[in-house]
């Protein structure tokens, strides 16, 4: 299925608005990267948290829309939505599936984490290794395939813990990458959560493929009232981790293993602080700049 791309180039400090504007259009999705990278390998994908700016101060916001969407009543309405925008800070592109969605499979190659955990593209048949825990995994429109540094964090954090009959939580789960992961470790059960319905149809599509869709539930925050788990786990940003960090906190058993990520070098501290509260034998682990904190949730 074809899509319409639209691409906004603007200073940082108009993304909020920007981004409020295409949601009132219908937009499908929107993304953020750096307009100012000079490869598309520096190009990372960005979602800042409420009340968060981008990290650059000049972004680009791509946003998709139905293939059939009218290009010239898109450009009249921003017009009137954000009377500074200028001709030439906008542009169109028609998008094939295979242009944003498939083509990670063309380079994708299985990856290992940890001592036992492999990742591979559904299209890759994996060897008969006992000893191997294989999720073959879909993307799809969800973030997560496990080349990012916060997922291969968490992932490897997963392989080193006994999940033998625990119950995970995966809160900020994209494509169910985490919690699947979990099951095929030898978790009993899992909940993944997410504000993104895409995110919830890819995480099911993912789990019925590792045939582990029965003991996977899945739910949005604001439909997600669940009992605390054995272990936590949430890959999502550090103004989110912040604000949620009591609720997190009611979600994990006490004695549970838990594991946050999504956070940048620099962020870190004031998290580190804020869950000390509730946790107990804080850990930093980084890669590439980015930083994964663990812990237990305290005994009281």
């Amino acid at each position: 299925m074809p899509w319409l791309e639209l691409s906004l180039i603007v200073r940082a400090e108009h993304q909020p608005r920007v981004e409020e504007a295409l949601d009132d259009l219908g937009a499908l999705s929107v993304t953020l990267r750096d307009a100012n990278a000079e490869t598309p390998d520096e190009q990372a994908i960005f979602e800042p948290g409420v009340g968060e700016l981008p990290l650059w101060p000049t972004i680009t916001l791509n946003a998709l829309f139905d293939a059939d969407a009218d290009r010239r009543g898109l450009s009249e309405a921003l017009g009137e939505l954000l009377p500074w925008l200028e001709p030439d800070q906008l542009s169109f592109r028609d998008v094939e599936d295979e242009d944003w969605e498939r083509a990670w499979m063309d380079q994708y190659q299985p990856m290992q984490f940890g001592r036992r955990l492999w990742i591979y593209p559904w299209n890759i048949s994996p060897p008969d290794d006992d000893d191997a825990v294989i999720v073959q995994l879909d993307p799809g429109l969800a973030f997560g395939s496990g080349t990012h540094p916060t997922t291969a964090l968490c992932l490897e954090w997963l392989d080193s813990l006994d999940l033998t009959g625990k119950r995970v939580i995966d809160y900020g789960c994209g494509s169910g990458i985490l919690a699947i992961a979990a099951l095929k470790l030898g978790a009993t059960a899992a909940v993944g959560v997410d504000n993104d319905p895409q995110a919830l149809t890819a995480s099911a599509d993912n789990a019925e493929r590792n045939n582990v869709g029965d003991r996977q539930a899945l739910f949005l925050p604001e439909d997600f009232a669940g009992e605390p788990a054995d272990v936590f786990v949430a890959n999502i940003l550090a103004g989110p981790l912040g604000e949620l960090a009591p609720e997190f906190a009611r979600l994990a058993k006490p004695g549970a293993p838990f594991a946050i990520s999504g956070i940048l070098q620099g962020q870190h501290e004031e998290l580190l602080t804020r869950y000390a509260e509730w946790f107990d034998a804080l850990r930093v682990d980084v890669r590439e700049d980015w930083v994964r904190i663990s812990g237990h949730r305290r005994n009281t």
